[in-house]
């Protein structure tokens, strides 16, 4: 069944200029002009043994784990078996109150991030939580259908919406993962917010509506950040597997819907830089210096 949609896919010709992207850097020393070069060291030190494994791990599918990752370290999320879809949540970790902001990074960024892209936290700190430093899909670009990877535009899978949309319950959305994944950590549902879709292949139609597409990772894919604070992570693996199957209402005999059979695990390493000289210079972002009150004024009393 087709879906209602209030857009068209005719265009018109309004002759206006070609837009250009409305958040961009106003001087050389911008947040959003990346050093290439030093974050191109630390990718380096993957291929020379500069880095020391702290932690490793796999995620099983349809389930989500939580871990921290320290500054200056890199944290790598791999396709260990073969193409399988990834929900990110970050916070810092020692305040989770801050957290990524999908909608300021899609402005700030992309709508699909890769190399140099910064996830950006949300108001009042609003600055770089973490920079991607490796993507093996990064030259995949866009597809026929408009298509890209590592996806921002979407957000997380949850219960809700698919008892909705199916009237089924479901208690291994993303969501759900999540909610699990944070909770030694002190956190709850309310805590949960939008993901990037590591892995996930998406775009907008010709009537403006949001895709999804299969996975195109592979075994051995990668997608890997620096962390430019203490952060915590917390990753899950879709129950929608590689979205080659997607569909709602799992469960229920009459759809006849299973997606585990396109379902794979994830691993994740987190590693220390081992050389000193690679992150010289680094300093830890800090929230822009708004010193107004939101107009606010304290009133003046006479007598």
């Amino acid at each position: 069944m087709e879906p209602f949609c209030s857009q068209t896919s005719v265009k018109t010709n309004y002759g206006l200029p070609k837009p250009k992207a409305s958040y961009f850097p106003t001087n050389k020393d911008s947040p959003l002009c990346v050093n290439k070069t030093f974050y191109d060291g630390i990718a380096k030190t993957a291929g020379k043994g500069e880095r020391k494994l702290i932690e490793k791990f796999v995620i099983p599918i349809r389930s989500a784990k939580a871990w921290k990752v320290p500054k200056r370290c890199v944290c790598r999320i791999i396709a260990v078996e073969g193409p399988q879809v990834g929900d990110l949540d970050i916070w810092n970790f020692n305040n989770p109150r801050e957290h990524m902001w999908a909608a300021r990074t899609r402005q700030l960024q992309s709508a699909h991030v890769s190399v140099y892209d910064r996830l950006w936290s949300n108001l009042p700190f609003l600055r770089p939580l973490v920079t991607i430093t490796g993507d093996s899909l990064k030259n995949r670009g866009q597809d026929e259908w408009g298509g890209r990877c590592h996806d921002l535009m979407g957000t997380r899978c949850d219960p809700y919406v698919d008892k909705l949309l199916s009237g089924e319950d479901n208690d291994f959305h993303c969501h759900s993962n999540l909610t699990r994944a944070v909770m030694p950590y002190g956190l709850t549902e309310y805590d949960i917010h939008d993901v990037l879709n590591v892995f996930q292949l998406t775009g907008l139609t010709d009537k403006d509506q949001y895709f999804m597409e299969p996975c195109p990772a592979k075994k051995g894919d990668y997608f890997e950040f620096f962390a430019e604070t203490d952060v915590l992570c917390a990753l899950s693996c879709c129950p929608g597997g590689d979205l080659s199957l997607w569909d709602w209402g799992e469960g229920d005999e009459k759809s006849n819907v299973d997606m585990t059979s396109c379902c794979r695990p994830l691993g994740v390493e987190v590693s220390e830089i081992t050389n000193d000289d690679v992150l010289k210079g680094w300093k830890e972002p800090q929230p822009p210096n708004y010193k107004g009150n939101h107009g606010l004024k304290t009133p003046v009393f006479k007598r």
